[in-house]
């Protein structure tokens, strides 16, 4: 049995790399087992009820949702203050438009192929009508509520990222200036890259990896 919580992830997925966010900014360590989507542990799928990541089990609890995840984290410790940033109310109604109208669009013009009747100009376009409610946001400030990063940037920031890598050179070439320069910020920042380490596969008897890296330092 784990000495830590146990967070079930996968680096690329950006509701695993939200809840990898939140639980590095509360400094709460975790034992970090990464999944193989098409190659999941048994161990994985007898914890998670619905087999997609991330997982997180804490002794008898498991959460299965990623924001719930960072919920988790930052009620154990908010230290920067993400959740006192601004009103919760708004920002986990910022969040909920982006898990659910936007995702949609963005799973139907990234996938197209999947589904028949998904036309990728048309999804993209509609999924963009959330980035410019985004970037009119961040052209008062720095963040999406003002001056001071908050819960709702970084649950929001991995799935624009998502959307942009989609076709980087379209997504550029937009006029969503403020929009642009909050994402850039974010991927070329030490708070990202500390969020992505490559790892290997889990399987039951590794190594326990600790996240954050340090964590096994404090």
């Amino acid at each position: 049995m784990s000495a830590f919580p146990i967070l079930y992830s996968f680096r690329r997925c950006p509701y695993a790399i939200r809840a990898r966010l939140a639980i590095a900014s509360s400094g709460r360590t975790v034992e970090l087992r990464e999944i193989l989507l098409r190659d999941k542990a048994p161990e994985f799928l007898q914890t998670s009820p619905s087999a997609t990541v991330p997982c997180l089990k804490d002794g008898d609890k498991v959460l299965d949702e990623s924001l719930d995840i960072m919920l988790w984290a930052l009620e154990h410790s908010d230290p920067e203050g993400w959740r006192q940033a601004a009103d919760e109310h708004a920002m986990l109604s910022l969040i909920s438009e982006c898990d659910g109208p936007f995702k949609r669009h963005l799973d139907r013009y990234k996938y197209d192929t999947r589904d028949a009747d998904a036309d990728r100009q048309e999804e993209r376009s509609a999924a963009a009508g959330f980035l410019w409610q985004l970037d009119d946001r961040l052209a008062a400030g720095s963040w999406l509520f003002g001056a001071r990063a908050s819960l709702a940037d970084y649950a929001v920031l991995p799935f624009v990222r998502q959307f942009a890598n989609t076709d980087r050179a379209w997504f550029d070439g937009e006029r969503w200036s403020a929009l642009k320069a909050w994402l850039v910020r974010f991927e070329t920042s030490d708070r990202f890259r500390a969020v992505m380490p490559k790892l290997e596969k889990w399987h039951a008897g590794n190594e326990p990896v600790l996240f954050p890296a340090a964590a096994g330092e404090n």
